[in-house]
């Protein structure tokens, strides 16, 4: 019987496994599903890759980001491994080709995303596909008590039984014992099958360096001079990310900005001369490194703080993937520390935003028309423009939906297209030859059930129903046969969430209750984890002990011998210069308050003004109705936003009191 370190060696050309590898893969291949916690770098991605190939049916991999899902297609496909994923990049006929290379069984790992659920098509399309295991990359996102929430993770466990995977796999390389536990639960993984190797890094030197913002820059390329190899400058601000890159070019390094905000192609393009040394220096924020498996990565630096502890682990983990010498600095100054609060409670929906979500589901919940569903109330929303409605932004929005539906208050029933349409490319009579005989009856049905305009015409999806018994999923798997033969175009948008809401659960007061509770729970957990990473930058203990044991590693040396405080320097922040207690900054408030207000009431005026929303204004923290109030053009948006929110808030509260 061949071992797993033949096959190891055969299929990848690996002499041997890592730590905890192997146990992993043994249990996978025994029946258990599992949860490796492996530091960044240290080859949890091999543990579902090698597995797949010895199960008969496929893998499907939920990855948080197409940049990680194209590395490692490409590592897959080096090796010989018939692995694909789908995602917004790709064309029509690409889709289509990995979608038949699925249903064939050629294709052994298909990567996605987990917002590709909400995908009819690809609903309609999996649930016939035999899945052997289902793998969650970055799996601390399903954890509310995680630093990399996401909402759309907490409905993996449903989509696991409706498509009835045996085994799952769970990977992070960040989750303390608590977001371990939160998540093995979910999946329902026993203690013993968690497995989490030793997480110091004895390559990675950590180095605290006490610092004023006006010698960040000199102190950067001093870094840059003293370090051999690429580099990765972490900012918090795509302003920051632009502002220190144009420095940096100027003084003649190699050096490129990167963030959200660039269009996907041009990200594509940067990262691709990072990963081929044409660019040295990359100044990003945290919107950069996740999946770049760049091994040769000599220096990281964090310019201004880190989001938490978590961040700071997987930031600097980034480096000496190789395990050759590598250093991490962190320019420590306060200066940074009122914008990463600034986001939180720019996160946080305020009293009547939860408000106004609930009237909306009562006052939009409707009987079902017969072609969709036979349940009693259903409630359809499109997230842009309750977003606007409601003044929630998208991601707490979308958490507050998923409470609604852990309350049993809502469940999510299906997503589809509002607006779908077609263009007949070919002779519509002719391919009904090519039609199979079962769908001949429908496919005839459907002829007569498209209402035209011009040479567009739209499907009547209740008349097809009403008439002919076709539900909008036989209709719509009609139109995509047609569309993959070339016979029409097929368009959709206008994404549709549709719930069926539990009114006998129902009760506005108590839910406004418990929702508002729990944003604010989830806020001041938020404030608190960027106390607890002030004081763990401030510690007298080795910092790479401190480190691991955070994470639950208690087998790091204590004295690690590499890190600033080994070396006798503790950190201690240097104060910011304009932080002073004088309140001559407040002079202007009122002046830009008023010219809020009024921009607010002529745009929108049903929306109610309040102390938080003002001060939101005034710290930059875009809102959805800062965007129909066209808020950026007025002078007062961001001007306080380098100011501690609480201290704005103080202000602008004491100013509508003597009112």
């Amino acid at each position: 019987m061949i071992s797993l370190e033949q096959n190891l060696h055969s299929l990848f050309g690996f002499g041997e496994f890592r730590e905890g590898q192997q146990q992993t893969i043994e249990q996978l291949l025994s029946g258990h599903s599992s949860l490796a916690v492996f530091p960044t770098g240290s080859g949890k991605s091999l543990c579902y890759q090698f597995t797949a190939t010895q199960l008969p049916n496929l893998t499907l991999v939920i990855s948080p980001l197409i940049a990680l899902m194209h590395d490692q297609l490409a590592f897959l496909t080096s090796k010989g491994i018939n692995a694909a994923c789908l995602d917004s990049s790709q064309n029509k006929d690409e889709s289509q080709a990995v979608m038949s290379g699925v249903q064939d069984g050629s294709i052994k790992i298909l990567m996605i995303s987990v917002e590709r659920f909400k995908n009819e098509r690809f609903r309609r399309f999996i649930k016939h596909i035999p899945i052997s295991m289902l793998v969650v990359d970055e799996a601390h996102c399903i954890s509310e008590w995680g630093h990399n929430f996401r909402p759309d993770y907490l409905k993996l466990p449903s989509y696991q039984q409706e498509l009835a995977i045996p085994l799952v796999l769970l990977l992070t390389a960040t989750a303390t014992r608590r977001v371990q536990r939160d998540m093995a639960q979910k999946f329902a993984i026993r203690p013993e099958h968690i497995v989490q190797t030793g997480f110091y890094r004895p390559n990675l030197d950590i180095d605290l360096i006490p610092i004023q913002r006006s010698n960040k820059l000199d102190t950067l390329k001093n870094l840059i001079d003293d370090t051999q190899g690429a580099g990765i400058v972490y900012v918090t601000q795509q302003k920051t990310a632009e502002d220190v890159a144009r420095h940096l070019q100027a003084s003649g390094y190699s050096a490129t900005a990167y963030h959200a905000g660039l269009d996907s192609d041009t990200r594509r393009i940067i990262q691709a001369d990072f990963m081929a040394d044409r660019t040295r220096i990359i100044v990003a924020t945290i919107a950069f490194g996740m999946g770049i498996d760049k091994a040769d990565i000599r220096l990281v630096v964090h310019f201004d703080l880190p989001k938490s502890i978590e961040n700071y682990s997987q930031e600097i983990g980034r480096a000496g993937r190789d395990r050759q010498p590598s250093r991490c600095a962190l320019l420590a100054s306060l200066e940074g520390l009122s914008t990463l609060e600034n986001f939180v409670y720019g996160d946080t929906p305020e009293p009547q935003d939860i408000d106004k979500l609930l009237s909306s589901i009562t006052e939009q919940t409707t009987q079902p028309t017969s072609s969709y569903n036979d349940v009693n109330s259903l409630w359809e929303t499109q997230s842009y423009s309750l977003s606007m409605q409601t003044n929630i932004r998208a991601l707490p929005l979308k958490t507050l939906l998923v409470q609604l539906e852990l309350l049993n208050v809502l469940t999510a029933k299906y997503t589809y297209y509002s607006d779908v349409r077609l263009k007949w490319e070919g002779d519509r009579t002719a391919f009904a030859n090519r039609i199979p005989d079962e769908w001949q009856a429908a496919y005839q049905a459907l002829l007569k059930g498209v209402q035209y305009k011009k040479i567009w015409g739209t499907p009547d999806f209740d008349k097809l129903f009403n008439e002919a018994g076709l539900s909008r999923d036989d209709v719509l798997e009609i139109l995509e046969f047609a569309a993959d033969n070339n016979v029409l175009t097929l368009e959709s948008k206008g994404l549709t969430d549709v719930y069926e809401v539990h009114t006998e659960h129902f009760h506005h007061q108590t839910l406004a209750n418990q929702l508002h509770q729990y944003v604010d729970e989830k806020q001041n957990t938020e404030v608190e984890r960027i106390a607890t990473m002030i004081r763990f930058f401030q510690l007298d203990r080795c910092l790479n002990n401190n480190l691991a044991r955070y994470f639950g590693d208690q087998h790091s040396p204590e004295h690690c011998g590499h890190c600033s405080v080994c070396r006798g320097k503790v950190l201690v922040f240097a104060q910011p210069t304009d932080e002073q207690d004088s309140t001559a900054w407040q002079s202007d408030i009122a002046e830009y308050a008023r010219e809020f207000a009024q921009q607010l009431s002529s745009k929108s005026p049903t929306t109610q003004i309040t102390a938080v929303l003002i001060t939101r204004f005034l710290t930059g923290l875009t809102q959805p109705i800062f965007t129909k109030m066209k808020a950026r053009q007025l002078s007062g948006f961001g001007i306080y936003e380098e100011r501690s929110y609480s201290s704005v808030l103080e202000a602008v509260t004491q100013l509508l009191d003597h009112r």
